[in-house]
């Protein structure tokens, strides 16, 4: 190879992680798990913190550690509204504040620790992270979902795991059209992002690979309703929770579900991935085949995850990535994505300008159905030779 040869190589660029953690509302889950009267430990944003619900119903989140001898207070005890440290006792309220130590006179005055803002909503609890220590501004909100409370929706199904790689990597997907074909089995049709503010949008309508197969063949595979495509408006609020209205369109019907997707870093090279659905009732769908549907989507999203992160777990870090027209706007995400990492004195314009990228897919769905068509031929031609 020639020097000018070398010199032509695309090389991969990957600047060194940041050590430092998004700016926004994260969620820890579903509330009720921390409503049992005891502590949990939570390993995020690069330290270990305290979860614990006092018996004024009001669920806190501290520091895991006590500011007195470093005890960990999530190996401690629940008493009143306080945290009780397993090593001395100390009690610590919810607001940081030390609120006793039952072998001293009095409390030091400065006997306090760091408390994180908490948000109890739609059956889930979310934790403020901020670098610079600021209170959350009453115009950063997550949406509230009308159909997480009501009676004609069913209950969440709810998945966690921990992914071994910088939480980047889950927000490249808001633009990645082609890997929903070569990753998840299905064929988008339609693709748009839209960036404004503090959201991040990606607008969908596809089918996958079988239902094309059964469109073009004109069955329903297997005797039920025949599925037409579906339709997702899938939204960043912050940098870590996705709403995703996703709706499956069957013949006769529409199946209206809503999808979480949402995390909270570990540390800089780790994250915990969550997953939530909830489905509606509807004639066609009465409560308990709702609740079934759920059961299943939730089986069929978690299974997706996987994909992703089987990718994730194998692939580098890229900052640099060489890109062709239709893998859409990787580089205006990131810089979206920017604002949640810089202080906000330094959120700039182009961060939070509205933008807006249509993908043709005209040529990805004729180049992926010859695909489709091929592997199907071959399926047929080893059928018949069996």
């Amino acid at each position: 190879m020639t020097a000018a040869e070398s010199d032509a190589i695309r090389r991969i660029e990957a600047e060194a992680i940041s050590s430092r953690f998004a700016r926004g509302w994260h969620c820890l889950g579903l509330a009720e798990k921390y409503k049992d009267g005891k502590p949990h430990t939570i390993n995020g944003f690069g330290q270990k913190l305290v979860v614990f619900m006092g018996e004024d119903g009001k669920i806190n989140v501290l520091d895991g550690y006590c500011r007195h001898m470093g005890g960990d207070l999530s190996a401690g005890t629940v008493k009143g509204n306080t945290i009780a440290c397993p090593f001395h006792d100390w009690r610590w309220g919810g607001d940081g504040r030390c609120k006793g130590i039952p072998y001293s006179r009095r409390v030091p005055l400065r006997a306090r620790t760091a408390a994180w803002p908490t948000m109890e909503q739609d059956k889930l609890l979310f934790v403020w992270n901020d670098p610079e220590g600021k209170q959350p501004p009453a115009d950063v909100t997550i949406p509230v979902m009308e159909g997480a409370t009501r009676d004609d929706w069913t209950d969440w199904r709810w998945t966690e795991q921990v992914v071994h790689t910088n939480a980047r990597e889950v927000i490249d997907n808001v633009v990645d059209m082609a890997h929903f074909f070569y990753i998840h089995q299905s064929f988008p049709t339609f693709f748009k992002n839209v960036f404004e503010g503090t959201t991040a949008t990606q607008i969908m309508k596809g089918v996958t690979r079988e239902d094309s197969r059964r469109q073009r063949e004109g069955g329903s595979g297997g005797g039920g309703p025949r599925m037409l495509g579906n339709t997702s408006i899938a939204t960043y609020h912050g940098p870590s929770f996705m709403i995703d209205e996703l709706t499956y369109h069957y013949d006769g019907y529409d199946l209206k579900s809503v999808l979480i997707n949402c995390h909270y870093p570990i540390d800089e090279n780790s994250f915990s991935l969550h997953s939530g659905i909830i489905v509606q009732h509807s004639e066609a769908l009465p409560p308990a085949a709702a609740e079934a549907t759920a059961e299943k989507l939730s089986s069929f999203i978690l299974a997706g995850f996987q994909q992703d992160v089987e990718i994730w777990k194998n692939k580098t870090r890229i900052d640099n990535p060489l890109l062709c027209e239709e893998d859409g706007p990787v580089y205006q995400l990131r810089r979206w994505y920017e604002q949640f990492y810089v202080d906000v004195a330094d959120v700039t314009p182009e961060m939070t300008d509205r933008f807006e990228y249509e993908i043709d897919t005209t040529r990805p769905v004729e180049s992926w159905q010859k695909e489709v068509d091929a592997n199907m031929a071959r399926m047929d031609a080893e059928e018949a030779k069996a």
